[in-house]
């Protein structure tokens, strides 16, 4: 370190006045010996741990893993809570959430003495949350992902956490479960610590803080009860105080560039949609131009390298023994920007030289993938203006091209009222129109853009037919489902608009999501159409309703875009 750069953390501690004696004597209560406070880098360890967030249950041990890797480099650990989102308990939706949790992050770090921030996360959007909070303050930071359960059993097949959840209709209405049944089956999907063991959102967050180059090589991939889990801790606290001594801050690392690997990975892997949302935000707070169309540009062409649910047929945990993430960033060496830095301070490729893979049917070389172009693809056109987004690797080829009648439901509780009516006017070649999903609307952008099929197809033997909203769907799920619509439903867009009856052509190919409808009659309908009234009249909803931004910049709140740094010009006396 610099001999001539302070450390942050001796603002508070470093002084022999008032303040210093403040500052320091209540930490003392706490035990803390004099030479804790004489220039040890002081190392905040953020902890998303809670017991309403199952996927996160285990941090609580993993801190204690992470502070001796700190002490061990001569650091001064100091763990902190902040708000946790239990993706599976959270009502409405975390989305709602994330941004809340973000500011959560932000303002934790800033106003204590942290000279560098460990990360510890998980569900969902624990992981970008935390890291959009700690781009705001740009400190050195380093994340600890928890990692995936192990892959589910039950009655002799693998099941996934997540990927389950979608077949359950499924199973009751042709299968015969009972209710005993999936009360087994519940048990047998989730068995260990860890969160969910497809390449859902989850794990695809991890995967996404790897290619980014926020963990350390291999990290992201372990599964939560493997003991390499918890080296990867330790080494992990001992990293970052190093770090901090070199003054390898967020934004040294997270170039365009490194969004652009990003990007790249998460195609390879069949990653989740909401992808975009997380790393668009992301970008936004760490100052780095991110675009919607940047998504397809950079990663629709990419193969897919990775077989697993739900874009194919295996788990994380063999994913992990096949290699893992480093096997792939091997084979994606390259379509990366090599020149990209990580937490370890090597470039990027530097890291994945000598990996080897020992499955080739859970993970594909780059020559013989087993998808061509699998990235995100996104769409316009009249029905979404500022963009809409599909997942080619978890649709079904022979939609890709379709015509067909809308059958629209104007909000969720309109979908669970008529869904399953025997006389709704619904086949295979139907779209189903949902409304009232998106930011504002619902609000907070829920998973709900996978809604269920109607028990009459699901008689017939159909477990697809196209679906649009302006929500999100869970990375876990599968379907030609057309997501993120913008603008959304209930700030006017086209979406609002759309009748049963009306024909919508989709052209994945071409990039086209078209309403048939001719522009008079749009026009009419717009003047005649009135805006529903916000769900919230107070509190941090109402501000959520009336600053967050639409899909297409990442849902972020306006407000929020951008950072303050790491510098606090008053103190408490």
């Amino acid at each position: 370190m610099d001999k001539k750069r302070k450390l942050r953390s001796s603002e508070w501690f470093g002084g022999n006045d008032k303040m210093g004696f403040v500052h320091r004597s209540w930490l003392r209560n706490q035990g803390y010996p004099d030479d804790y406070f004489e220039g040890k880098p002081v190392i905040g360890i953020c902890n998303t741990w809670s017991e309403l967030t199952p996927c996160n249950g285990h941090l609580r041990d993993f801190a204690e893993v992470v502070k001796r890797g700190i002490l061990e480099a001569g650091g001064f650990p100091l763990e902190f809570p902040v708000m946790s989102l239990g993706e599976t308990i959270m009502k409405p939706t975390t989305m709602l959430f994330r941004n809340l949790a973000s500011m959560d992050t932000e303002e934790s770090i800033r106003a204590n003495p942290l000279d560098g921030i460990v990360l510890l996360t998980g569900c969902d959007k624990t992981t970008p949350s935390t890291i959009m909070g700690a781009c705001s303050v740009d400190l050195p930071t380093i994340v600890v992902p928890g990692g995936p359960m192990l892959t589910g059993r039950f009655r002799g097949e693998k099941i996934g956490s997540g990927s389950m959840n979608w077949m359950i209709k499924e199973r009751q209405e042709i299968g015969g479960y009972s209710a005993e049944d999936i009360k087994e089956a519940e048990v047998c999907v989730a068995r260990s610590i860890g969160h969910c063991n497809t390449m859902g959102t989850a794990s695809t967050m991890a995967t996404m803080c790897e290619a980014l180059g926020l963990t350390l090589p291999g990290f992201s991939s372990i599964p939560a009860v493997d003991s390499r889990k918890k080296l990867f801790a330790q080494l992990s606290g001992r990293r970052i105080v190093e770090m901090v001594k070199e003054d390898l801050k967020l934004s040294k690392i997270l170039t365009r560039k490194a969004f652009e690997n990003s990007i790249v990975t998460n195609a390879a892997v069949g990653g989740s949609t909401n992808l975009i949302i997380h790393l668009t935000a992301i970008a936004g707070r760490i100052g780095v131009k991110l675009n919607l169309e940047d998504f397809d540009i950079v990663g629709s062409k990419v193969p897919l390298l990775v077989n697993l649910k739900p874009s194919g047929k295996y788990l994380m945990e063999d994913f992990f023994y096949a290699g893992g993430l480093p096997v792939v960033m091997k084979e994606l060496k390259p379509l990366l920007h090599d020149e990209t830095i990580t937490v370890n301070g090597k470039k990027i490729t530097d890291n994945y030289e000598s990996e080897v893979c020992y499955d080739r049917d859970v993970i594909a070389a780059l020559e013989h993938p087993f998808q061509e172009k699998a990235g995100i693809a996104v769409l316009k056109g009249n029905l979404c203006e500022n963009g809409a987004v599909i997942k080619p690797s978890a649709a079904t080829p022979k939609l890709m091209k379709h015509r067909g009648e809308a059958v629209v439901f104007e909000s969720m509780e309109d979908y669970h009222e008529r869904i399953d009516d025997p006389n709704l006017e619904i086949d295979e070649n139907s779209v189903i129109v949902l409304k009232g999903v998106g930011p504002k609307g619902y609000p907070g952008m829920p998973e709900v853009g996978n809604v269920d099929l109607p028990k009459k197809l699901l008689a017939k033997g159909i477990t697809d037919i196209i679906r649009i909203s302006d929500g999100r769907m869970s990375g876990t799920a599968a379907g030609t489902v057309i997501l993120h619509v913008s603008p959304e439903s209930t700030v006017g867009g086209t979406l609002a608009f759309v009748k049963n009856g009306d024909m919508i052509e989709l052209n994945v190919e071409k990039r086209s999501l078209h309403l048939d409808v001719e522009l008079e009659e749009l026009i009419k309908r717009k003047k005649e159409w009135v805006a529903p009234e916000p769900l919230a009249k107070r509190g941090y909803v109402k501000m959520y309703i009336d600053h967050v931004e639409q899909a297409d910049k990442g849902a972020d709140l306006d407000f929020l875009v951008g950072g303050s740094g790491s510098k606090v010009e008053r103190d408490l006396h």
